[in-house]
């Protein structure tokens, strides 16, 4: 595998003339930005716009960078749209909420079609290849993808980053249909790759100038981790993400998936940073849980083993408001949890052995009400392995 150039930039305000000036010199050590496009293509930025969120939350890709980068790319004489498919509200209502819809209205930029799909056969390793997925007609329609990701934790993967914001490019309901027939952290992590070997991003910007720590995508906490993060590697951003924060890349599914489906290296060795150095930018502080994600594939045909051991998405009575997005988002078609019919003051209840760990409903909770805890046998059986 060819070596990977990072590009490790400081930005420590969502100033848009700052971050303007940091792509620009993100842009110039990756060799300008003509190697990423032509002046008459169509490009698409996918942004992570996960819920309608405000800004200050760091749950989507900031507006400032959104922003910065158009200017860059418009100045280029490129034509321009953006998108994402949202979690469980409609694109056009997210982006407006969290502030993205409007920069882009700004710059004259409209929004790409995130609803509708067009079927698609994933580019897997090997003979057999990957699942056939409907992929955003947007995206589908563009001659470059541009990849604005998030920088912050997740509780399948440990983090989402480069690899994982393509997730939204499959619109509807085929994100949860993807979630039910992969349901293990390392399945899931191998379509992922398989999304980016077939739609094959010009570049990856991850914006960490505020990141998100804790109980990630959505309900965690700002972290300022002050760092733009630019490459054609998508597996080597989100590489340089974890070495970061002080977690191992290999410990991260997606990072270990797309080294094996080929889309880019996990590897220090094959990884050559440039602009800051990792030393002058680490966030030793950064609440991240900080070990492997086990395989648990297995255990799946084992619930009630399963239900002992491994972590699981639990309910805080005193933070629920009773408003079903949980329901809402559990990617089943007969749903992990309910609401109990003879008590309507109640949160909704799990059935754990239905429950395939995959924490949508964790992530889409508007309420930060849902947390990911490990059974008190796991902690003792599993050590390290099995913390929460």
């Amino acid at each position: 595998m060819n070596r990977a150039d990072v590009a490790l930039l400081h930005c420590d305000r969502y100033d848009t003339d700052a971050v303007h000036r940091a792509l620009l010199r993100g842009f110039e050590l990756l060799g300008g930005l003509n190697r990423f496009i032509r002046p008459d293509e169509n490009v698409l930025l996918k942004p992570n716009i996960l819920a309608g969120c405000p800004p200050e939350r760091a749950v989507t890709t900031h507006p400032a960078v959104m922003e910065a980068l158009m200017r860059i790319l418009l100045e280029s004489g490129v034509s321009l749209r953006y998108g994402d498919s949202s979690g469980i509200t409609k694109p056009k209502t997210a982006a407006r909420d969290s502030g993205l819809a409007a920069v882009a209205e700004h710059c004259g930029v409209s929004m790409g079609d995130f609803e509708h799909g067009v079927p698609t056969q994933l580019d897997g390793v090997g003979r057999n290849g990957g699942p056939r997925v409907a992929i955003a007609r947007a995206v589908v329609e563009a001659d470059a993808v541009f990849n604005l990701p998030k920088m912050k934790t997740h509780q399948l993967t440990r983090i989402t980053g480069a690899v994982k914001n393509l997730f939204g490019c499959v619109p509807g309901l085929g994100k949860p249909a993807l979630h039910a027939s992969h349901p293990d952290a390392g399945s899931f992590g191998r379509v992922l790759a398989q999304l980016h070997r077939s739609i094959r991003p010009r570049i990856h910007i991850l914006d960490g100038i505020a990141a998100m720590q804790g109980n990630g995508p959505r309900n965690g906490d700002p972290f300022p981790a002050n760092v733009i993060v630019m490459s054609r590697d998508p597996v080597a951003v989100d590489a340089v993400f974890c070495r970061l924060i002080g977690l191992a890349p290999e410990f991260v599914p997606t990072c270990l998936a797309g080294w094996e489906e080929c889309i880019g290296t996990y590897k220090s060795e094959e990884i050559r940073i440039v602009g800051e150095t990792l030393g002058d930018l680490r966030c030793p502080d950064f609440k991240v849980v900080r070990t492997k994600v086990g395989d648990n594939a297995l255990l799946n045909y084992y619930p009630s083993i399963r239900n002992l051991l491994l972590p699981r998405p639990v309910i805080d009575e005193q933070r629920c408001e009773r408003c079903g997005a949980c329901i809402k988002a559990c990617p089943l078609p007969e749903k992990a949890l309910r609401f109990n019919g003879r008590d309507s003051g109640a949160p909704p209840v799990y059935d754990y052995e239905r429950c395939i760990r995959c924490y949508c409903c964790q992530e889409m909770c508007p309420h930060r009400a849902i947390q990911r805890k490990t059974p008190f046998l796991g902690k003792v059986l599993l050590g390290k392995g099995g913390e929460s």
